[in-house]
């Protein structure tokens, strides 16, 4: 095996006229159907399937002592001449003259990678390694890598420039309990729940624009279809802005992901059934006492009242009558995170605003404080102690531009798109309240 490659060619690199072209391909044994003199093998590699044929007394009789051998999902490599065939996966077929095994598969398998044999989600998370091999499940991944790709090409193009911050804290970002504490040597610290507070820091650097694509934490004890407790954020901070111009580049933001999906995506997407429909902006802006009407007229929600937050039953009821993304803007002071800067001329409205998908909340932002004393007041205002956010304060005290930002979810924005059933669908390895392995 020294010196020799294993791989020349991925499947969707050969076509039929490639006929009688020696290759050498490589992955997994998906089916071998054996039918005496005639022995097919459907190799499966990252770009789809590929038809291996053997001919009783056309190949080396070797080989059919090998393939007798072999057991599904094995890993293996072979080299052989294209023969054109119009019934074959791809228009062609590969005739070997040499198979090697690199790896034989134990059976029985965790489960069936072909989908004859259904399997139920926690089965299939707990073998995610067999699980990510299937047709059906591997395109998600493509297209979560495009996702990410978009909103990277489209936020620089828009002069933003990507930063990271501390994933390990010694302050909660914005209060409450939901946070994650670990030992940090001889104290307590814990993992960020949001990168918030040093976004807005950097807005005090003369950076003006920044973008952080990372994970965060909740210690929130949901077990839904739509929560996990890490999750990948997509969070963005600009100067000199106001919320509304942040909510133009968060909903092109999601339009330039759609676009590129289309673009660079169409066999992901046919393989997952998804006819992705491109949103049109701008996205509806609902005030937050209009979204309350809406919600009300249902029974479930009838006795919701002015500074209520928007339950799922509340989501679900607005959202359907919408029908498309939509913001909700203008929301109770009092809800809100106390680094969201009241209106002036009617402090209990605040400029934050929701990004909503028709099934779930998407993103949120608004108009910061900049104002140190006002800072301080909303802080206080909250129950929380200032002293506990000296170090996010002291930028406030030199200097802060007017400045204003969103955070989004990779996962529920993915979710959205592909119109997935439950969140976990969009993350390799998830980890919610009762799972942290594999």
């Amino acid at each position: 095996m020294m010196g020799k490659k294993l791989r020349t060619h991925y499947s969707r690199e050969i076509t039929p006229e490639d006929d009688g072209k020696n290759v050498t391909v490589a992955g997994c044994v998906h089916e071998i159907r054996d039918l005496g003199g005639l022995t097919f093998i459907v190799l499966r590699d990252r770009d789809g399937t590929m038809q291996v044929t053997l001919v009783k007394n056309k190949v080396k009789d070797n080989l059919f002592d090998v393939v007798r051998d072999l057991s599904r999902e094995s890993i293996v490599s072979i080299s052989g001449a294209v023969k054109q065939e119009k019934k074959a996966p791809n228009g062609y077929e590969i005739i070997p003259n040499e198979i090697m095994v690199l790896s034989k598969a134990k059976s029985p398998l965790p489960l069936d990678v072909t989908g004859k044999v259904g399997a139920d989600l926690d089965t299939r998370l707990d073998a995610r390694f067999m699980d990510l091999r299937r047709a059906e499940i591997q395109p998600i991944f493509k297209i979560r890598h495009h996702l990410l790709t978009a909103v990277r090409d489209f936020l620089e193009s828009k002069d933003f420039i990507e930063i990271q911050t501390p994933k390990i804290v010694a302050t909660a970002t914005e209060g409450g309990t939901a946070l994650f504490p670990i030992t940090y040597f001889e104290r307590e610290a814990f993992l960020g729940q949001s990168p918030q507070l040093y976004k807005q820091i950097m807005m005090a650097t003369g950076l003006d624009r920044v973008y952080e694509i990372g994970p965060i934490f909740r210690a929130e004890e949901h077990d839904t279809r739509k929560h996990l407790n890490e999750v990948t954020s997509i969070d963005v901070e600009a100067s000199f802005v106001t919320h509304e111009e942040v909510m133009s580049i968060l909903e092109e933001t999601v339009k330039h992901v759609y676009a590129h999906a289309q673009e660079h995506c169409e066999r992901e997407l046919g393989t997952v059934g998804v006819d992705l429909q491109m949103p049109k902006t701008p996205f509806k802006r609902l005030r937050y006492e209009d979204a309350l009407d809406i919600a009300r007229k249902h029974k479930e929600c009838k006795d919701m009242e002015w500074g209520d937050d928007l339950d799922t039953a509340a989501e679900k009821a607005i959202g359907k009558e919408i029908g498309k993304h939509y913001f909700i803007v203008d929301w109770p002071t009092e809800i809100k995170p106390y680094y969201v800067q009241p209106y002036d001329d009617k402090p209990e409205i605040c400029k934050a605003f929701d990004l909503m998908h028709p099934k779930m909340e998407l993103a949120s932002g608004s108009q910061r404080v900049h104002s140190y004393d006002l800072l301080v007041k909303r802080i206080k205002a909250q129950g929380l102690a200032p002293e506990g956010f000296e170090f996010y304060l002291d930028a406030f005290r030199y200097g802060m531009p007017p400045h204003a930002g969103w955070g989004m979810g990779v996962e529920r924005l993915l979710m959205s798109m592909l119109g997935l059933a439950n969140i976990r669908e969009t993350v390799l390895f998830p980890r919610d309240r009762r799972r942290l392995s594999p």
